[in-house]
């Protein structure tokens, strides 16, 4: 497995909603997890396949409901806002130090090119700027927080 496919692995994990995933082949072994809430899905592999199986996070947890209209109109309304997402892997932080005020809160203007945040990988402190203009609907990530590739940090509803 080549890290092209790495990478595309990680990013079917984040946007299937698995908790977590263990590949096994001859000499790779590999365990992708997410902080995501926990879904339950088991496969059945051939014989013949190369072993791979995707695990449950948790010991017999409920399957998720049925998505009910409430649920629906929330998508309705979330797909008309921008969402913004990591670029990397890493500690998410809403301001440069404890005592700072945060980038950016519910409610801010930002505009492209603008700091939004900070993102902490291998003892680096990344800026994350603003790749478009409008206004902060949602903060989806808690401040100090673990965050993936790909994984969608604010709403933004577009100017």
């Amino acid at each position: 497995m080549d890290i092209k496919q790495i990478q595309e692995l990680i990013k079917f994990v984040s946007r299937s909603g698995v908790n977590e995933v263990a590949i096994e082949q001859e000499n790779f072994k590999i365990t992708i997890k997410t902080n995501q809430a926990p879904t339950v899905i088991t496969t059945t592999v051939p014989a013949a396949a190369p072993a791979a199986a995707v695990l449950p996070a948790a010991p017999a947890a409920s399957p998720q409901a049925v998505s009910t209209p409430v649920e629906t109109k929330e998508a309705a309304e979330s797909s008309k806002y921008i969402t913004i997402k990591s670029p990397m892997i890493g500690t998410f932080y809403r301001s440069s130090s404890p005592d700072k005020p945060s980038f950016v809160n519910v409610g801010d203007e930002v505009s492209s090119g603008k700091v939004i945040c900070i993102i902490e990988a291998m003892k680096l402190f990344n800026e994350i700027e603003s790749e478009v203009s409008g206004r902060i609907v949602k903060v989806l990530v808690e401040n100090a927080s673990p965050v993936e590739y790909d994984q969608p940090l604010f709403l933004v509803e577009p100017m």
